[in-house]
C-alpha cells in the first residue's frame, strides 16, 4: 500500500503496510471518515511520525485513544491544537512537568509539536477515533501496528526513554527490550489517577539525565 508517512518511518514498517490486517484497517477508517466526524483530521492521522523520523526518536510517550472532541485531536498523544483549552491530563502532564523541573513553563499551550521535533514519539495506540465515542477504533488493527512501531523502535534502536502511563500503555510495554532501553511507568495522568504515582514520578528529568549520561542532547520540555 501507498502510506502517506514520513520516508524513514515507511521503510521500517513497509512490512506492516503489506499485511492483510492493514488493509482491512485502512478500509475501516475510509469508511468511517466517510460515514461522520472522524478524529484527527485525515493528514494529521501520521502526524506524531512525520514530526519525528526513525532516526531521530529519543523519548517515546504512549497514549491510548486521540481525543474524540471537536478540535482536540491532531495527531501527537495527549496534545491538542494551540487555542484548545487543554485537557485535564494534558493539564496534569504540565503540573508534573512544572514540579519535576522546577521551573515555570515557557509554553503554555496544548501543541507538543516543540517536542515531537526534539525527538519525542507522542505515540497514540490508536490512531482514530469516532467524534464523541471514546475508544470507537479500537480491535480494528491500530494496536496491531503500533505494537510493531514499538518492537521495532526497540529491536533497532538504544537508548531509548519510553514513558509509559497508566497500565493501557503499561501492557504495551511487553514489547521492550528493557535491557537496552528506560522505561518509566507511572499511574496515567488524568484526574482518576494522577493523584496515586503520577505526580512526582519526575519522568521528565530522568529522561534527560538519561539520555544526557548517553552524550544525547537533552529535550528542552519547557
Amino acid at each position: 500500500m501507498d502510506v502517506k508517512i514520513e520516508s524513514s518511518w515507511k521503510t521500517e514498517l513497509q512490512d506492516e503496510f503489506s499485511q492483510s490486517y492493514f488493509t482491512e484497517l485502512t478500509a475501516f477508517v475510509k469508511r468511517e471518515y466517510q460515514e461522520g466526524a472522524v478524529y484527527p483530521a485525515p493528514k494529521n492521522i501520521f502526524r506524531a511520525f512525520d514530526l519525528c523520523p526513525f532516526d531521530k526518536v529519543k523519548v517515546v510517550i504512549l497514549g491510548q485513544d486521540p481525543y474524540h472532541g471537536e478540535r482536540q485531536a491532531n495527531g501527537l498523544a495527549f496534545a491538542v491544537e494551540k487555542d484548545t483549552r487543554l485537557p485535564p491530563s494534558l493539564q496534569n502532564i504540565f503540573k508534573e512537568l512544572e514540579s519535576d523541573l522546577g521551573t515555570p513553563l515557557v509554553h503554555t499551550d496544548g501543541d507538543l509539536s516543540r517536542w515531537a521535533t526534539q525527538g519525542v514519539l507522542l505515540l497514540n495506540a490508536t490512531l482514530t477515533v469516532r467524534a464523541h465515542t471514546a475508544g470507537s477504533h479500537q480491535a480494528q488493527g491500530w494496536e496491531q501496528f503500533t505494537d510493531a512501531v514499538i518492537r521495532t523502535l526497540s529491536d533497532k534502536r538504544e537508548h531509548l526513554v519510553f514513558m509509559l502511563w497508566g497500565n493501557y500503555a503499561k501492557a504495551k510495554g511487553a514489547h521492550i527490550d528493557r535491557t537496552k532501553h528506560l522505561v518509566l511507568e507511572s499511574p496515567h495522568p488524568s484526574p482518576f489517577s494522577a493523584y496515586s504515582g503520577f505526580f512526582g514520578s519526575k519522568p521528565f528529568s530522568k529522561a534527560n539525565a538519561y539520555l544526557i549520561a548517553r552524550n544525547r542532547a537533552p529535550i528542552g520540555w519547557l
